[in-house]
């Protein structure tokens, strides 16, 4: 079914559309309160705006999902552009899952945590956080402000814990040997909720009741401790900004957009000071409205906040401000306002949210500018020392790490403009290789790459790094062309003299010192070195924990699980008395001893 005819048969519903290009790929995801007036608006009407007829243009098809109502089609939208990031929507620049402080309200005695995903698992959850620095000063700042414990030890059984160092340093209250009951615990965990969701004035009478009652027990210890916990509040409060002294709980946003690129800003306000301020860094696709922004901004911060606030005060107007308003309360179960200030304290609010919005995007701007003239000169001088036609501004690198041909693995790394992209390096196991053979190993790994970027259609790198001389290079390069993309430019690195050698000459060609190309080669070589070296490392480890403990009669898979999961390392245990190791659950006298004899007889660590 073409275009024409698909139009024809829109329905007066409100849902989401798909627009996509002649190739499948989506272009741009929307919602309309009625598809059939949305949906030929584009295509059977004259567009004024040259970014709507830029995205027509492309446009081969689309589909679309009927919901029953306009909140709804809200919901689904905002899922939809987060799952496909299509080229036309704003997207933020770096989507990832943003961290939350996780409060395990479900357990006997709760833990504070940082956590990337919210899970229906009974547990509080305050932000998310796009700030991480600022999350760790919360969190050192509740530490020292209420004592709760950092240890992950289940402590609703028996305890067979002993009091760490956090408990003398008073940094814990010590509930793994029953030094506070678990009310006293409950409310200074309520104390914590209190101070993360902004409530300073009830957290202060909360520590001041409790103080008393403490007092009037006679349990002077606990008062005293609760007047330090006040005292530290206090000094907390005093160093936060008051920007309304009428108290009020609401947010504050802004953004500001310049060449393609903008910054959103979220000031969180409770009783009348600022707690926090987030921020998000968009890209604008060529045919994006700025204006867009704030709603982009509005679904991906409330679609994952944890407290929403009864006023939120914007910057600019919106178009369906009454539809997200809806939306949010919906969330809220409670009243939500939507507005532009105009007048008094509230818009000298929105234009600090707005000037600190300019300020991000100025630096952030500054920065991408200084990083790129950094990283543009090395990489240019690569092409022109390589000789290569192509710039090189994707690299992919290859290592192998063995000892002996045990726990042989491999590493790719991945630079793009001359800096590392970390989410995209990949570690391997060697299946195929037995004894050392780093050759052969070194063939595995590129050929299971390259196989895969093959089989999935995906772009290729620019260049080809492996750390080795002539012998990795031509074992690299017979793989790509028995793969069909042996033109792919390939050079090798070894260590001993920073020699770098090419598929099609003999020799090595000498790099100067001092060139930022060879400095460029060195620095990716030696991070795929170490990224291979850590996992390496990390498998042999596990191999000789293991290993070490099955040689002992009786003691199979699960129970040294729980050995090392007790004693957190073969060398605690070893360290461990007959009476440390009969507190392990499931070991037993017999073993126990067991266990000892052959630690300290065979001394594994002495």
């Amino acid at each position: 079914m073409d275009l024409r005819q698909k139009l024809s048969h829109l329905p007066s519903q409100p849902g989401v559309y798909i627009l996509k290009s002649d190739n499948g790929r989506i272009l741009y995801i929307g919602k309309a309160k009625i598809l059939k007036k949305r949906l030929r608006s584009y295509f059977q009407g004259p567009l004024a705006h040259p970014r709507l007829r830029a995205l027509i243009q492309r446009v081969a098809d689309f589909e679309m999902v009927v919901t029953e109502t306009e909140v709804e089609a809200l919901i689904l939208e905002a899922n939809l552009i987060r799952l496909h990031r299509p080229r036309y929507n704003v997207n933020l620049k770096d989507d990832k899952r943003y961290p939350f402080l996780k409060i395990t309200v479900g357990e006997a005695y709760p833990r504070l945590l940082v956590a990337r995903r919210r899970r229906q698992d009974g547990s509080r959850y305050f932000g998310p956080y796009t700030n991480v620095k600022a999350m760790r000063a919360t969190i050192k700042t509740l530490r020292k402000i209420f004592p709760i414990r950092t240890c992950s030890f289940s402590l609703s059984g028996p305890r067979s814990v002993h009091l760490c160092l956090d408990y003398h340093i008073k940094r814990c209250s010590g509930p793994c040997q029953g030094m506070v009951s678990r009310e006293d615990y409950r409310c200074m965990i309520d104390g914590v909720c209190l101070f993360l969701s902004g409530k300073k004035t009830r957290l202060d009478a909360l520590l001041r009741r409790q103080m008393s009652q403490a007092a009037e027990r006679e349990n002077f210890e606990l008062a005293a401790q609760l007047r330090d916990q006040l005292f530290a509040l206090q000094a907390v409060i005093s160093k936060q900004k008051l920007v309304s002294p009428d108290a009020v709980d609401c947010d504050v946003l802004a953004y500001d957009s310049q060449d393609g690129r903008a910054c959103g800003v979220i000031l969180q306000i409770r009783e009348g000071a600022i707690i926090a301020s987030q921020h998000f860094h968009v890209t604008l696709s060529a045919v994006s409205d700025p204006a867009d922004v704030l709603s982009t901004l509005i679904h991906r911060h409330y679609g994952d906040a944890t407290l929403i606030p009864r006023e939120i005060l914007l910057s600019h107007g919106l178009e369906n401000i009454d539809l997200i308003e809806r939306w949010l309360r919906m969330k809220r179960g409670k009243m939500v306002t939507l507005r532009v200030p105009q007048r008094g304290r509230k818009v000298r609010l929105a234009r600090m949210a707005l000037e600190n919005a300019q300020l991000l995007l100025r630096q952030a701007m500054s920065e991408g500018q200084g990083k790129k003239a950094r990283s543009s000169k090395p990489v240019a001088d690569l092409q022109k020392e390589l000789r290569i036609k192509k710039l090189p501004r994707h690299i992919q690198a290859f290592d192998i790490s063995n000892i002996q041909g045990q726990d042989a693995v491999g590493s790719l790394v991945v630079f793009r403009d001359g800096r590392p992209v970390r989410k995209e390096y990949r570690r391997f196991k060697i299946r195929s290789v037995r004894g050392q053979d780093d050759f052969a190993m070194m063939a595995e790994v590129v050929g299971r790459r390259f196989r895969r970027l093959v089989q999935e259609n995906r772009r290729l790198p620019h260049l080809v790094v492996v750390d080795g001389g002539k012998g990795q290079l031509s074992a690299a390069c017979k793989v790509l062309n028995d793969l069909g993309i042996g033109e792919l430019p390939v050079v090798g690195l070894a260590k001993r003299l920073d020699e770098v050698f090419l598929p099609d000459r003999s020799e090595a060609i000498m790099i100067p010192k001092t060139s930022p190309a060879l400095k460029l080669l060195q620095r990716i070589r030696d991070e795929a070195h170490r990224f291979a070296i850590q996992y390496h490392r990390r498998l042999r480890g596990r191999r000789m924990q293991g290993s070490e403990l099955e040689a002992i009669p009786g003691i199979g898979q699960r129970r040294i699980r729980l050995l090392l999961r007790h004693f957190g390392s073969l060398r605690r245990v070893t360290a461990s008395s007959v009476d440390d190791l009969r507190d392990v659950p499931g070991l037993g006298q017999q073993l126990a001893r067991r266990v000892h004899e052959y630690l300290h007889t065979a001394a594994p660590f002495s």
